[in-house]
């Protein structure tokens, strides 16, 4: 998923040099590594990228809300677009499945994700201030 992302970006004209890849131990530290990165670097979006496999236990639970939580108040904080890419399928197959299988790649709809966002993100910022959002 990382390189169909990362591709993906490279397709819709982002230099090599603007992309800056990480990473972090598991799942969890997602939302730390993506602060680490907004807190160091001029970035347009962070694209969080992994997944999360059902075991015998709801660990996997535990882990999923606490990322995609972690993740989502990131970006409201820092009113930067992180992007949730992480899969939380039942077993390797439906992994897989969505990692350039059967249901098509995730990485390559986090990476569109992440330049919609930061389209709206200039589109808002060129408009005149004294409009209204809905």
């Amino acid at each position: 998923m990382r390189d169909a992302c990362v591709e993906t970006l490279k397709n819709h004209g982002l230099n090599t040099a603007d992309l800056i890849v990480v990473d972090v131990p598991g799942a969890f530290e997602l939302p730390l590594g993506a602060k680490i990165l907004l807190s160091n670097q001029n970035m347009d979006a962070v694209i969080c990228i992994g997944c999360v496999i059902k075991g015998e236990t709801k660990h996997d639970e535990y882990i999923s809300n606490s990322v995609a939580n972690g993740i989502m108040a990131l970006s409201v904080s820092s009113g930067k677009p992180i992007i949730f890419g992480v899969l939380t399928p039942n077993d390797q197959q439906q992994a897989l499945d969505r990692a350039g299988g059967k249901y098509g790649n995730k990485g390559i709809e986090a990476a569109h994700t992440a330049l919609k966002m930061i389209h709206l993100s200039r589109s808002v910022h060129e408009m005149d201030k004294k409009k209204i959002g809905f």
